[in-house]
Order: C-alpha cells, then sequence, then structure tokens
C-alpha cells in the first residue's frame, strides 16, 4: 500500500461519489413511484418518502473500485473481489425484492447466510484470526457474525445520516489502517470506493431525508463492511475490526440482548434501539448523529493506536476505552435533553 500511487485511489473516491449522486438524480423518480416508504407506528419519519438509494451506492462502488483494482492489484485478489461483487449483488437483489415486496424472514435469512458464506470462504485457509478456536469452529462463528453484522447494519439504518455516519467512519478508518499496511491495497481499494459512493448518497439523506437507502443498500453495505473488517482482523488487528464498528455492534447487540430478556419477540420490528430511544426523550436527529460521529472519531483514533503499537496490551487496553466510550455513548442518548 506504501508504495502504490495514491492518485487511483483519490480518483475512485472521487468518481464513485459522483456516480452515486448522478445515479440517484436519474433513478429517483422511478423510486418515487415504486418503492415509496410509508410511516407507521415504528417509522422515524412523518412523510412518505422514497428509499432504494442504496442502489446507487453499491453501483457505484462496482463502477469506481472496478477500474483501479484491474490497474493495481494482481489477478489473484481480483479474483476474490468479483466474487466479493458478486456475492454483494446477490444479497443487493434480495435486499430490493424485500423493499417492494416483503420476503419472509426465514428465506430472507438463507439467502444472507448463502451471500456471508461465499464471502468468509474467501478468507484464506491458513489465517486464524482466534488461534485458540478450531478452524471450523471459527469459520462457523465467523459467517454467524457476518449475517449479524449484516442485519444490525439494516437494524441501524432508522434515522437520516445515522448509516451515511458510520460507513464514513469504518471506511475512512480502514483507509487509514491500509496506510499504515494493516489492509491489502484491493481491500483499500474497496474502502475508497464504498466511502465515496455514501458520500454522493450523503446530500440526499440529510436530516430531513429525502431519500432513504433501502434493504437494497442497508444489506450489501453490511456485508462489504464484513469482509473489510475480515481481512483487518485475519492480518491479526482484531482489536482495530472490532473498534471501528463497536458503536453499531453494541447498540444493535444491546437492544437484542434487553429484548431477548423481555421476553418479547426478536423477529417483530421495533423502536428501542438506543438511538431510537433517543428520539423518545427529546434529542434530535442531527444532535444524535453529532455524538455518534464523535464517538466513531474516538474508535478510529483508537483502532489507529492498536495497529501503530500492535502488543497485546495495547490492543486490550485500546479495545476498554472503545468500550467505555460507546457505553457513555449509550447512556447519554437514553438520558433526556433537561
Amino acid at each position: 500500500m506504501a508504495t502504490s500511487p495514491l492518485w487511483p485511489l483519490a480518483a475512485a473516491l472521487l468518481a464513485a461519489a459522483v456516480v452515486s449522486a448522478a445515479l440517484i438524480a436519474v433513478l429517483k423518480p422511478l423510486l418515487v413511484r415504486y418503492a415509496l416508504a410509508r410511516p407507521n407506528a415504528r417509522s422515524s419519519h412523518a412523510v412518505p418518502t422514497p428509499q432504494g438509494g442504496g442502489i446507487a451506492v453499491i453501483a457505484a462502488t462496482f463502477i469506481a473500485a472496478s477500474p483501479v483494482l484491474v490497474l493495481l492489484t494482481p489477478a489473484d485478489q481480483q479474483l476474490q473481489i468479483w466474487i466479493l461483487f458478486a456475492a454483494t449483488a446477490f444479497l443487493a437483489i434480495v435486499g430490493a425484492v424485500d423493499d417492494i415486496r416483503t420476503i419472509e424472514a426465514t428465506p430472507r435469512l438463507v439467502m444472507q447466510f448463502i451471500a456471508v458464506g461465499v464471502v468468509g470462504g474467501l478468507l484464506s485457509s491458513d489465517i486464524h484470526i482466534v488461534p485458540m478456536l478450531p478452524p471450523a469452529i471459527e469459520r462457523i462463528l465467523l459467517v454467524v457474525a457476518g449475517v449479524w453484522l449484516v442485519n444490525l447494519t439494516n437494524f441501524m439504518d432508522g434515522i437520516d445520516w445515522m448509516t451515511v455516519t458510520e460507513v464514513v467512519s469504518i471506511t475512512l478508518g480502514l483507509f487509514l489502517l491500509a496506510l499504515l499496511g494493516a489492509l491489502p491495497l484491493a481491500a483499500a481499494i474497496v474502502a475508497l470506493a464504498l466511502l465515496g459512493a455514501i458520500l454522493g448518497f450523503a446530500p440526499f439523506n440529510r436530516p430531513v431525508a429525502r431519500l432513504f437507502l433501502g434493504d437494497v443498500g442497508s444489506l450489501p453495505i453490511g456485508l462489504l463492511l464484513f469482509w473489510l473488517l475480515l481481512q483487518l482482523a485475519g492480518r491479526g488487528h482484531l482489536a482495530a475490526a472490532l473498534l471501528l464498528p463497536l458503536y453499531y455492534l453494541a447498540d444493535a447487540t444491546l437492544t437484542l440482548v434487553l429484548r431477548m430478556a423481555r421476553g418479547e419477540s426478536i423477529l417483530q420490528a421495533h423502536r428501542t434501539h438506543f438511538y431510537q430511544r433517543a428520539t423518545n426523550v427529546g434529542w434530535t436527529v442531527p444532535a444524535i448523529i453529532t455524538r455518534v460521529a464523535c464517538t466513531n472519531a474516538l474508535l478510529v483514533a483508537l483502532a489507529v493506536a492498536s495497529v501503530w503499537a500492535p502488543s497485546a496490551g495495547v490492543q486490550v487496553a485500546t479495545f476498554i476505552a472503545g468500550l467505555a466510550a460507546v457505553a457513555l455513548l449509550l447512556r447519554h442518548l437514553t438520558r433526556g435533553t433537561s
């Protein structure tokens, strides 16, 4: 990564942003007609709003990343990315169908396991993220974790700019870590293309949003993030791979555990995520997003520190610091503004 020219990477970032915004401008009339999200008791929006902007985000990521991958990476790495893109496109199609005609939970989950299983299989067999686990058990747990990340990315896409904030933080953090040699060049290219694509979408989703990602965006974005974080963890940087998405992991996982403890159905839609509870106690969407963004900036800094000085002590210390920061954020969000 250190010896690679930066201008193709910058070109991928810019191209993804431009293509994403242009595609949204072209597709928006169709989305208004065929993919309108109408408010209900669980919604955070008050007026019918088109969804499906994720089509442009995913397409722009592919379009911007592909020529740079061909230019800068060897053929064996390219094959892995084409398989990744195929699995991502498959999950985008599943999300698009679900946006227009709801897919039942079981077949939707099966298709997610297929896509995540394909992507998890791209990890080299000689890589062990948790060496004390038998390889077969580790691979099974990674697939389950990947399906959870795909779903929580969807669950957390509940207010304007939430997914934008998270994806910008994670992909920018991944690029910084790539500059330190913690990621292969192919992963850095994909991260930058996804960063540019979500930035192209951001103006349409800023509060009050004129367009939502939809499942066609949130599900495949979750899959791309899973692959990127897997590349990081597979190179011995597990703490960094957990730190970057830690707010998402904590909010979604704690919400799931609390719902199970209360005997509530985990398959039923709800408004009990911490960021949703924050809106109920008086926080505005911009106030919530600002606090999440600041916490994410700290998580990125901690992830960089864990890679910069990769001792076991530093990794444990940075992870504990990240947990403390996220715990403070979650507590803060559930308290009123007064």
